[in-house]
């Protein structure tokens, strides 16, 4: 009598569904999430090709309301332990913010409850009431908050909050109803907190919570320190508000509606504190976005503001994790009720991943100096001393390394794609105007069909700077190409496009170093943005990705060193470990109340900064090739090259040659192989490319790298095989020792990966003379399983 093998979906099925639908999970549709994915899976850059890891998918998720989980269940089959899913559910609950989970093998059940920190097995699944109420009492929550706390998200636009963005919410929701009314979150840019603040106003709002416990609806301010952060926002994402909606402006103070827009500089103009004109109670709740630009500090001009309206609950949500530069926002706001990092969003696929190529010039890696009594274009004699990166276009600005950068900018653009979005930040406005011309006249066979090819932004455009900005986020727009800007553009612009960022400027704040990475950061899959490039010219990311504490892992570094035509000179062995200290960075760093707009629409504040000596004589070359690898603990970046990387990582992973081997040697687990190493961005094509070895076996390739090994071609194994396995092909008929063999030809030829889609192997020339895959198999192999052990074999007798 044949034994049943009862799957997971089976177990799932047929013993965990219907007892959660027992317990009371089963009263509505929404209630019971089978299947839920939660996290889109990171995205792999090797080899020039982009591909997704692994999503994660609980089994089920249970709401109590439609948006509110409460808990998550592991199933695994009925013949495991039900502990083998413990793991996994205490990672996803985890993950998702929940207080409680269950691991089951659909006969026994583990209840994990992280309120009371126990673990233990339970006859039942908790109905959802009691799940509710435990979570209520230990949030200390009355039966008056619960309603606010379970509003529905407001889902007109069709898009659902992600998993950290609910968790967002609910936390923030959740500290407004205990009472605390000075709340942080800290999300990464790009990240959607824009939608964490819109949800958050709108379940308060909808709900009618204020201050006061009145039967009306609360006044909410949302403010900023740029139009721009607020000019969107209140146009796109809070739009569901309709009339509701007011930003102060100039002399308009009206306070009949619920839920304002406006900007530090225009609630304290130079004549009037505007903000007075509201009484101290007026608002209940304030929403502060980029909170870590200078509002929270105690000598802040803007803190008048938040000290005025201190009745109000007080939200600030930034990008910035704690830091010396930051810490006053965390003084004031306390600890956040909730962090979610670049890291984790590159982790889960919802941001951009990054390749880091860091340019050096001739000048930047040895400092300029002038000639003896050298003069600049206005006569003036420079002095005599050594000039090195932070001092150019500060102290001394050499047009020759303007023009060394643009032009290995274009070559960059026109080996990879001249359509692909660009930012380039500049030192200065009339920095930003230089490099503008210079990849003007650099490009101009595209200017003469797209004259705003290469758009400057900063505040001397005004409304046309605007327009360019608003073209250049437009997707369906192709140009502006290139924008060069200096401050303006560091944040608060969505440019959902955005595939290169470049640094022509020293940038030594970390939070500001940050934001401006987070100009790629956002995804746009559907229109080819999969990763982005940060081209660094200055050391800035080299310097940044050093330190321990930066949450985001770039996928790669190179460093590259180019002449005054900007073209690629030979290696060079640079010292990976930047030489300019924190303090002389951050010393030409802008206060951050002179950044951005103010009292108008567009308005940047430069510093003002000492005369200075402007060289237009001279060359500058870029000079060499560096690839900067994270080890394999992701925690310290290291000169090496990708070969000596990829060494290293399959070292790290087997021990010796032989646990390789064995791994590779079977199909099976061979793919768990090439999943490995691919999540480590190793692509077997660079390889070859990098060592020049196209004959190689990949199996081969990664032992002689990793162990030294004799490297054998495609075809010597293919000999070998044939000489240690006679017996293989001796088992089977003509036909089926002509398509083994052929099948041995096809690996000499493209090698052993092509294995992988056998039968879509099967369907082309010359295998497809023989009928098609399943006819091949009935008749030449005894059937389908028969065929599949045949060449199984064959792949481990490659390998012996």
């Amino acid at each position: 009598m044949r034994t049943r093998v009862i799957t997971e979906a089976d177990t799932c099925r047929e013993f965990v569904t219907p007892r959660l639908v027992e317990a009371g999970w089963g009263a509505a549709p929404h209630v019971i999430g089978e299947q839920r994915t939660f996290t889109n899976g990171r995205i792999i850059v090797a080899g020039g090709r982009v591909q997704r890891g692994k999503q994660k998918r609980a089994d089920y998720l249970l709401y109590y309301r439609r948006d509110f989980p409460l808990a998550v269940v592991e199933a695994k089959e009925a013949g495991q332990p039900a502990e083998t899913g413990v793991q996994q559910a205490r990672d996803y609950a985890e993950t998702l913010g929940l207080k409680f989970a269950y691991a089951t093998n659909g006969h026994r059940i583990i209840e994990i409850d992280y309120i009371n920190g126990t673990e233990r097995e339970v006859e039942r699944y908790a109905t959802p009431d009691e799940l509710f109420a435990r979570l209520k009492a230990a949030a200390q929550l009355s039966e008056e908050s619960a309603p606010h706390l379970l509003e529905p998200f407001n889902l007109v636009s069709g898009k659902v909050p992600r998993y950290y963005q609910q968790i967002a919410i609910h936390r923030v929701v959740e500290a407004i109803l205990q009472g605390q009314n000075r709340i942080l979150a800290t999300l990464a840019t790009g990240t959607g907190k824009t939608c964490v603040a819109f949800q958050i106003c709108w379940k308060l709002w909808n709900s009618r919570w204020n201050r006061t416990g009145e039967h009306r609806r609360p006044k909410i301010l949302f403010l900023a320190d740029r139009n721009i952060l607020v000019d969107d926002p209140m146009a796109k994402m809070f739009s569901p508000f309709g009339d509701a909606r007011h930003k102060i402006a100039g002399g308009d103070v009206s306070q009949g509606r619920d839920m304002y827009f406006g900007i530090y500089q225009a609630l304290t103009t130079a004549s009037e504190d505007v903000f007075r004109q509201y009484r101290p109670d007026f608002f209940d709740l304030i929403i502060i976005d980029e909170c870590h630009r200078g509002s929270s500090r105690d000598e802040s001009a803007w803190r008048a503001v938040l000290d005025y309206f201190s009745p109000a609950v007080q939200f600030g949500m930034t990008a910035t994790p704690l830091r010396e530069e930051s810490r006053d926002t965390y003084e004031y706001f306390g600890n956040p009720v909730y962090t979610y990092s670049l890291r984790q969003g590159i982790e889960d696929g919802f941001l951009a991943p990054y390749r880091v190529h860091r340019v050096i010039t001739t000048v930047d890696a040895a400092g300029w100096r002038p000639s003896r009594d050298e003069v600049d274009r206005y006569g003036r004699e420079v002095p005599d001393e050594e000039y090195q990166t932070k001092d150019f276009e500060r102290v001394v600005a050499l047009r020759a390394r303007t023009r060394a950068i643009a032009r290995h900018l274009s070559d960059f653009l026109k080996g990879t794609d001249r359509f692909a979005k660009t930012l380039v930040f500049c030192v200065d406005q009339e920095h930003a105007a230089e490099m503008r011309q210079e990849l003007l006249n650099l490009n101009s066979d595209l200017v003469v069909q797209y004259p705003d090819y290469v758009c400057r932004v900063t505040a001397d455009e005004g409304a046309i700077g605007l327009t360019h900005l608003a073209n250049f986020q437009d997707v369906d727009k192709p140009t502006p190409v290139i924008l060069t800007t200096s401050q303006l553009l560091t944040t608060g612009v969505d440019a959902e496009m955005v595939k290169n960022v470049v640094l022509a400027r020293v940038v030594g704040s970390r939070s500001e170093f940050k934001q401006i990475v987070g100009r790629g950061t956002r995804l746009k899959v559907d229109y080819g943005k999969e990763y982005f490039n940060i081209i660094d010219f200055t050391g800035t990311a080299t310097y940044h990705f050093a330190d321990p504490d930066f949450d985001g892992e770039p996928a790669r570094i190179e460093e590259v060193t180019i002449d005054e035509a900007g073209e690629q000179l030979t290696v060079t062995a640079l010292d990976p470990e930047p030489e300019t200290t924190e303090t002389t960075l951050r010393e030409y760093e802008l206060p951050e109340e002179q950044i951005g707009p103010g009292r108008g629409v567009l308005i940047e504040e430069p510093r003002p900064e000492p005369r200075k000596f402007y060289i237009d004589g001279g060359e500058v070359e870029v000079i060499g090739h560096l690839v900067y690898d994270l080890d394999t603990d992701g925690k310290k970046l290291q000169v090496v090259k990708y070969t000596e990387y990829s060494s290293r990582t399959v070292r790290a992973l087997y021990p010796n040659r032989e646990a390789l081997q064995s791994a590779w040697a079977n199909p099976d687990t061979r793919s768990e192989v090439l999943r490995e190493l691919t999540e480590r961005g190793i692509s077997f094509d660079e390889l070859t490319a990098s060592t020049d070895q196209g004959d190689a076996d990949p199996f081969d390739l990664l032992c002689h790298l990793a162990w030294n090994a004799p490297l054998l071609t495609r075809r010597q194994r293919a000999e070998q095989a044939r000489r240690k396995a006679p017996d293989l092909f001796a088992q089977y008929g003509e036909t089926a020792r002509e398509i083994l063999t052929l099948l041995l030809d096809r690996y000499i030829e493209r090698g052993i990966l092509q294995f992988n889609a056998l039968s879509e192997l099967m369907k082309v020339q010359p295998f497809d003379r023989y009928g098609n895959p399943a006819e091949i198999a009935a008749r030449h192999f005894g059937g389908v399983r028969g065929m599949k052990d045949a060449v199984s074999r064959l792949q481990t007798a490659l390998y012996q």
